[in-house]
């Protein structure tokens, strides 16, 4: 319980939004989608919201899917997701999300996004060092 207020109280203080697949905004519709396709282990739609680069990366679905459930398990089976600072560059966008994964730990990534004639892809994600709350 005490996880769980501290990850809200650190959502609050950054002014975050809650995760919505019907997100009007095409950035977090893609990763809410991919993490959707996650949830449900459809690695196929999942790998479909990458970009061309991470997909000549990963060659496969199933490559993209052991990378994820392997490196970025708190991705795979998030508990609660929100989307905090974006930032603007010349050729990508990242934006911040913070993910509570299931055993209460928050973690904060950074996922790249490119636009391509397909739309929104995303092109890669690093986990970025969640600041301490309550320390």
């Amino acid at each position: 319980m005490r996880h769980a207020a501290l990850a809200l109280l650190f959502c609050l203080g950054l002014g975050l939004s809650p995760v919505s697949a019907q997100s009007a905004d095409p950035i977090e519709g893609v990763i809410s989608n991919q993490l959707e396709a996650f949830g449900a282990d459809d690695f196929e739609d999942a790998f479909s919201h990458a970009s061309p680069m991470i997909r000549g990366l990963f060659q496969t679905p199933d490559n993209f899917g052991a990378m994820v459930r392997n490196g970025y398990p708190m991705v795979h089976r998030p508990a609660d997701v929100s989307y905090g600072q974006r930032e603007e560059q010349a050729d990508a966008v990242l934006q911040n999300v913070v993910i509570t994964d299931e055993a209460g730990a928050v973690h904060v990534l950074r996922y790249e996004m490119v636009e391509t004639e397909d739309g929104w892809k995303i092109n890669g994600v690093s986990l970025l060092q969640a600041p301490q709350v309550g320390a």
